[in-house]
């Protein structure tokens, strides 16, 4: 019984992970795409045409996302911690 509940705590923490950081990574995965593409195109291969819109377009993605990414975190750390109240540890 314990051991299925740490697979599912993890199973959480996982799901959680994949919530909060899969919103940016594909944000920033996409734009990198495309700017690869574009320059594959053109022929220009310079790295701060390919850091500089990416840098700001996933700062803007994260700022667009940061009340739903604290949304999140509040409410699993407040399930975690009355996890850890419930049992006692």
């Amino acid at each position: 019984m314990i051991f299925d509940q740490n697979v599912q705590y993890l199973s959480m923490a996982f799901w959680q992970i994949i919530m909060v950081a899969g919103p940016v990574l594909l944000v920033a995965l996409s734009v990198g795409l495309f700017i690869g593409l574009i320059q594959a195109a053109t022929s220009i291969n310079e790295m701060t045409l390919s850091f500089v819109p990416k840098l700001f377009i996933v700062l803007l993605t994260m700022s667009l996302m940061a009340t739903f990414t604290i949304t999140q975190m509040t409410d699993y750390f407040a399930y975690i911690f009355d996890e850890i109240s419930r049992k006692g540890l």
